[in-house]
């Protein structure tokens, strides 16, 4: 069969963007399509194409016309659902069966119960997305696949319920980075000079923050890559001088990272790395940070949210700000750059900018980035402030805007949070 995966083009909005003159988002941080690119490693013996649409210039139109694929699979985050049901659409009418996947899919499934998509794949979808298409090849029955549903638009959708395990992590299949080659060029970081592969080292998170949408990716569960699985994904994701570990959080089994540091040395493998971690692994397992600094290990990656300790708990951010400043003081010393996540909420006043501008000029990090904190579909967060959300366009949900009431005014709230922003506009990493 012939088997089209697409990433769909930049089409999330931002009222910091469009009316305050904030630099968008997607022009720090950005890279290949890795959850396709692992798909594709587990559907050998089709004819299998991937179009990474932020990078390609050509139309879905473009792309359908010159392919005409059987399936065609589409995955995106909240920002990008109404886009990826317009995809869907043109997939439809080309005549090719249309799957939806992805965190959104994984988070809110009732949203894509259109005419425009024939199936949803929640979670980890890279042994089910499979199932899926061996069972159509099949002319099989498709209500009994675990993890997937048939839209039934009107009526109720019915997923049956999956268990998680390593299985569906299918470690034996690499991921297909050369349907990417194409691309390659443009899956780097000029703002900071070297280009950027990534590889996987594991789904979930063993934490439960409420504004996070990771948990229902792999039904709450943790599921590691093997080191020497890690280490052969590295070697085939190209000459890229930098690779980013893509885990929520890549050091949670510090046991495993250990050991996944001793292999990456052993086998002589000269790279720069980043990665997704957090600062009470850093304070609890310095030791650990150091020898990953031999190994490689160029900047971390670490939420620290929120610069107060009752904020952080109404997240189930179980961490403090001690901590948080504890980490960035044993990173510094190391010499290990930090890109810092923080969160502004709408009902921020002038004061808690101020606290956070303070807060940051007196512990810098390398690289602040600064998000608004907005009610993902799907998480404790949305389903405690569902009622007061005023903004229902997920176009807007990129994590730059405020969908629930501000606080200070429009105006004040958004020159205030673009002003935070500007401070990376020196930044290294």
């Amino acid at each position: 069969m012939r088997i089209l995966l697409v990433n769909p083009p930049n089409c999330g909005r931002s009222i910091a963007e469009e009316q305050y003159g904030m630099e968008p988002l997607r022009t720090i941080l950005k890279g290949e399509p890795l959850s396709l690119e692992a798909l594709a490693g587990n559907l050998d013996g089709h004819d299998v194409r991937i179009a990474d649409l932020k990078a390609e210039r050509e139309t879905m139109g473009d792309v359908l016309s010159g392919f005409h694929p059987d399936i065609v699979g589409i995955t995106g985050a909240t920002c990008e659902a109404n886009t990826m049901v317009k995809l869907a659409g043109e997939a439809r009418s080309a005549g090719a069966l249309t799957v939806v996947g992805g965190v959104h899919v994984s988070n809110d499934p009732l949203f894509f119960n259109r005419e425009e998509v024939d199936f949803v794949v929640i979670g980890l979808g890279k042994l089910s997305f499979r199932e899926l298409v061996d069972t159509v090849e099949s002319g099989l029955p498709t209500d009994r696949i675990p993890g997937v549903g048939k839209t039934r638009p009107g009526k109720d959708l019915t997923i049956l319920p999956r268990v998680y395990s390593k299985r569906d992590l299918v470690e034996e299949r690499p991921p297909r980075y050369d349907l990417v080659a194409s691309y390659r060029d443009h899956y780097t970081l000029k703002s900071f000079g070297f280009g950027l592969g990534l590889v996987s080292s594991a789904f979930g998170c063993p934490h439960r923050c409420s504004f996070c949408s990771i948990e229902p990716m792999t039904g709450g569960h943790y599921l590691t890559h093997d080191a020497d699985t890690i280490v052969r994904d590295i070697s085939l994701v190209g000459e890229m001088p930098v690779i980013r570990l893509v885990d929520a959080n890549t050091f949670g089994n510090v046991a495993q990272a250990a050991v996944l540091c001793r292999r990456i040395m052993e086998t002589g493998i000269k790279r720069n790395f980043i990665a997704d971690v957090r600062s009470d692994t850093v304070v609890d397992h310095p030791d650990l940070f150091r020898e990953w600094k031999e190994a490689g290990l160029r900047s971390v990656i670490i939420g620290f949210e929120e610069i107060d300790d009752a904020r952080l708990g109404a997240m189930k951010k179980t961490n403090t700000t001690a901590v948080n400043t504890r980490a960035i003081e044993i990173l510094h010393d190391m010499g290990i750059t930090i890109v810092g996540d923080f969160i502004v909420s709408p009902d921020y006043d002038d004061e808690q900018f101020e606290a956070l501008r303070r807060y940051l000029k007196e512990h810098p990090v390398d690289l602040p980035l600064v998000t608004v904190l907005t009610p993902l579909p799907g998480t404790a967060l949305y389903e405690s402030v569902k009622d007061t959300i005023i903004i229902d366009d997920l176009d807007y949900y990129t994590l730059t805007s405020a969908v629930t009431p501000i606080r200070m005014g429009e105006k004040a709230f958004y020159e205030n949070y673009v002003d935070l922003m500007q401070a990376r506009s020196n930044a290294k990493i």
